[in-house]
């Protein structure tokens, strides 16, 4: 293993520039996904130096363990374990794989840590079905890895946005861009990221999923909001486990039918361990679809809230706020509310930049007629390591600038 000192724009690297430890296929495999040292130090496996010799299927499944236990990310209560077998995982990558091949990338360079299950498959599997070198960097601050104009797929988590924005010189030099989101919805600092590198060098494709389900759809990004499509292998089902492939059932005046949970059916859904496997798995997702592929997103069933007969998706108000407010973070809860029934708190974190009073956070949110129940100022928001946010957030550091 040697350990590659990265410069910031090519070059001679300077001192404390990010080190990537090189790594060869086998020990990344052989360390497990969940092990600390490739989920929290930067890497790079050179995949393409693998050669025609080995068979890489065959050396990959050879590497891994007959199931992999993998965690939720604990964003609506405590982590579990979900369990794939290897060959389901391996599938996956190939369908991943196939939306970025076509832009022909040279190199990937991922953000999303390994221990979960779309760090698992687009961090290392992916590299692995397209023999590609892998670059893997879990810290916010530090260099990139050398573009030297070559065709890049970036792995994305939430942050990895802010990052790109931060090294635009970086993203410009390169031939080509494709970056591969998961995990949550896409911030706005993606659309301003394609901005600024031009939609010719950039294309963002989103997958839709979770850790229980895998992936289920997907869709190249642009700003009209298109429709997702399933992937290949799964289909919609019924909750009695009937596949549904019938188009939905539309009202007048509404062209996507009617909002209903999404419930599918995939060869590749996880089961808990001593259990068997489910036939069909209902998400946490509303959505209206569009035909016996296609659907259109509502938003998830936690951050759905109801008040005075309103539907607000929590998501999409905190991307419109954030918007229009300085601060370094900030989140929707959904309450429980003894008037309304349902209700919202709005935690912010200030930029330390300038001062941020509890009005001036109520005037942001009120210019798209939000109405928090609570607005509290916070030192940190607790999110995980993908970047959702988790349900049960740790208390406040201090009572300034709460609003009770």
């Amino acid at each position: 293993m040697t350990a590659q000192r990265v410069p910031e724009r090519g070059g001679v690297a300077p001192a404390g520039a990010l080190a990537y430890e090189e790594v060869t296929p086998a020990e990344l495999l052989g360390s497990g996904f969940a092990a600390p040292r490739i989920n929290e130090s930067p890497w790079l496996v050179r995949w393409d130096l693998l050669g025609d010799g080995p068979d890489t299927d065959r050396f990959v499944l050879d590497a891994l363990a007959e199931t992999v236990d993998l965690e939720t990310s604990g964003t609506t209560g405590p982590s579990r374990c979900w369990r794939r077998t290897r060959e389901q995982m391996w599938s996956e990558a190939g369908l991943l794989a196939g939306l970025i091949e076509r832009d022909r990338p040279s190199a990937i360079l991922s953000f999303a840590p390994p221990r979960h299950v779309y760090g698992a498959l687009a961090s290392v599997l992916v590299p692995a079905r397209l023999r590609l070198p892998a670059w893997y960097r879990p810290q916010y601050f530090g260099a990139m890895p050398p573009p030297e104009s070559l065709r890049w797929a970036v792995v994305a988590v939430p942050w990895t946005f802010s990052i790109l924005r931060r090294h635009v010189a970086w993203v410009r030099r390169t031939e080509h861009l494709t970056v591969l989101h998961s995990t949550a919805t896409l911030p706005a600092a993606a659309e301003s990221v394609v901005k600024e590198a031009g939609r010719r060098r950039m294309r963002v494709v989103e997958v839709f999923g979770s850790t229980e389900a895998g992936g289920i759809a997907s869709r190249t990004w642009n700003p009209d909001g298109p429709p997702w499509e399933l992937f290949d292998d799964v289909e919609f089902a019924l909750p009695d486990g009937e596949a549904d492939d019938a188009p939905s059932r539309e009202r007048p005046g509404d062209p996507y039918g009617e909002e209903t949970p999404l419930v599918v059916r995939s060869p590749r859904l996880a089961f808990r361990p001593g259990e068997a496997p489910a036939d069909v798995w209902r998400t946490d997702d509303y959505v209206r679809r569009l035909d016996g592929r296609r659907f259109r997103f509502d938003g998830r069933r936690d951050r759905l809230v109801k008040i005075n007969g309103r539907r607000i998706d929590l998501d999409r108000l905190e991307e419109s706020v954030r918007s229009v407010l300085r601060c370094a973070d900030l989140a929707f809860l959904p309450v429980a509310d003894a008037l309304t029934g349902e209700n919202f708190d709005l935690l912010v974190v200030p930029d330390g930049g300038a001062p941020l009073s509890v009005t001036e956070v109520r005037a942001a949110a009120g210019r798209f007629d939000a109405r928090p129940r609570q607005v509290r100022l916070v030192d940190r928001i607790d999110r995980s390591d993908t970047g959702k946010l988790r349900r049960l957030q740790r208390p406040s550091l201090s009572d300034a600038g709460a609003d009770t």
